[in-house]
């Protein structure tokens, strides 16, 4: 039997408690001593400490998220400054047509620009609510910080690797001439 303290032994003298009671207490007592049965304190503990752990972690993974975000605004910031700072003006009577969110769009140019649209020199890209002319250099920073705002770009088209059956296609197409003054 487990040895009971001395608050137990007087409530046993004085008739308060049972024996049976008294020694169930005590063995609960040194089972706890002993580590074999968790207490209950030490179990809250475990659940406050489990919470807290959790808790770090959401607020980790929310910062994360909202550094992210700062970061994507922020070069989108960037990129509607190199847009502001570097647009080429686009007057003429022209129409150069172009995709956008599945519609087509026109845009007057003049001759000069439409060529340079045509060859890549110049690139179509979104600016508040529209749309602005960049210079190639420009454009290639505005795609490094923001690619979603390029809305044409004709060098990237045929910058892309050729495909194994491309040059007997070449071949074949070559023999039928088209115009420089195409215009869609």
């Amino acid at each position: 039997m487990a040895k009971l303290n001395a608050l137990q032994e007087q409530l046993l003298k004085a008739g308060l408690a049972k024996k049976s009671k008294a020694a169930e207490a005590a063995r609960e007592q040194e089972k706890a001593r002993r580590g074999e049965a968790p207490s209950a304190a030490a179990e809250i503990q475990r659940e406050a400490e489990r919470a807290r752990e959790e808790k770090i972690e959401r607020d980790r993974a929310l910062a994360a998220a909202q550094k992210a975000e700062a970061q994507a605004k922020a070069l989108r910031a960037q990129a509607r400054q190199i847009t502001l700072d570097k647009r080429v003006v686009a007057k003429g009577d022209i129409e150069y047509r172009y995709p956008i969110d599945g519609a087509i769009r026109s845009l007057l140019v003049d001759e000069t620009t439409r060529r340079q649209l045509a060859n890549g020199q110049l690139v179509i890209v979104r600016f508040d609510d529209g749309v602005a002319l960049l210079p190639r250099l420009a454009a290639d920073k505005v795609r490094e910080r923001a690619p979603e705002l390029i809305v044409l770009d004709n060098r990237s088209a045929s910058d892309t690797a050729p495909t194994a059956g491309s040059s007997e296609d070449d071949a074949y197409y070559a023999q039928f001439a088209v115009p420089d003054d195409l215009v869609w």
